[in-house]
């Protein structure tokens, strides 16, 4: 039977259309409407020693080859991100962290029990006034010494830092400015480190306020990667507190209270969250232990990052500026 040629050349038009089409979005999702990268916004929690989990994240990411496009962080994940911000790469972050913070089988129960040759305690220094019991002054000017650059505007990703206001309990994000007047704010843990004052407000850890600011990553961002370093802390038989114990403890089940309730509204794309366990807020000669148990949640955050990649890529308008 002979074929219409109409129909021939109908089929082969709508054929030549859906080429074309799907080359286009795939041409598109690959970055040649300009977009060369996705686009990553990383969000760092807060959670004392526990946060140096942050630090294997940051290395896999240099090993991917992937620089994040913006950063937000609390508390320790505002100062891991901003030693990143500022130019260091994981691998200098972590060389940093084992030359101060070694684990110690011999302090394993004393919360102030550090090494015996370095300390990081010796830049926190006890204070009997401020509204702290500990000053953090030292250990901020040891940030500055070992930062390339000390205001925002220099930094080669931009970062915002999440503090809360003391009064209201409000967030306040800072961008600029000073970088480390911010960086001592975002940790001062209330009760246990003084507020700061910056700009007319006194300011406390935005642990009081947003624990896990991944919301501040979204705009501009392809994937939103949050990790939640809060970790888990269980008492020993007959265990008891100390009163700073049970300051902290209360505002870890604060924080973590906020950030359940945030991740209940609207989760971030890649959400990891690392098993550490039995680590306190000021634990930081336990180092080693967080590095071995924040393993697993490292090989997990490259799975997830690349199957966001590979799903993003597929998906119509996924570039879109």
């Amino acid at each position: 039977m002979t074929k219409n040629p109409e129909s021939v050349q109908l089929t082969l038009s709508r054929r030549d259309f859906l080429l074309f089409g799907a080359t286009g979005m795939v041409l598109t999702c690959l970055g040649c409407t300009g977009r060369k990268e996705l686009r990553i916004g990383l969000a760092l929690g807060g959670g004392g020693a526990k946060g140096l989990a942050h630090i294997l994240i940051l290395e896999s990411l240099d090993e991917l080859g992937i620089r994040p496009h913006v950063i937000a962080g609390c508390s320790i994940g505002a100062i891991i991100g901003a030693l990143y911000a500022a130019g260091l790469s994981g691998h200098e972050i972590r060389t940093q962290v084992e030359q101060f913070f070694i684990d110690d089988k011999d302090t394993h129960d004393k919360l102030f029990a550090m090494p015996k040759s370095i300390r990081w305690l010796d830049f926190i220094d006890p204070t009997l006034a401020g509204g702290g019991l500990l000053d953090s002054s030292d250990f901020i000017k040891f940030l500055g010494e070992i930062m390339p650059v000390r205001q925002f505007g220099k930094l080669r990703i931009p970062l915002k830092v999440v503090t809360a206001e003391l009064l209201t309990g409000r967030e306040v994000v800072i961008d600029s400015g000073d970088l480390l007047p911010a960086l001592q704010a975002s940790m001062a843990v209330p009760g246990v480190f003084p507020p700061v004052e910056l700009n007319g407000r006194k300011l406390v850890d935005g642990g009081v306020a947003d624990p896990l600011p991944y919301e501040l990553v979204r705009p501009g961002s392809d994937i939103v990667v949050a990790i939640d370093v809060s970790g888990e802390r269980e008492l020993d038989n007959g265990e008891s507190l100390s009163s700073m114990g049970v300051l902290l403890q209360s505002f870890h089940a604060m924080s973590n209270n906020i950030l359940a309730e945030k991740l209940k509204q609207q989760r971030p794309d890649i959400y990891v969250r690392p098993e550490i366990r039995n680590v306190r807020v000021l634990e930081f000669y336990k180092a080693k232990q967080v590095f071995e148990e924040a393993r697993p949640a490292q090989l997990e955050f490259v799975r997830e990052l690349r199957k966001s990649q590979r799903l993003l890529r597929l998906r119509p308008g996924c570039t879109a500026t």
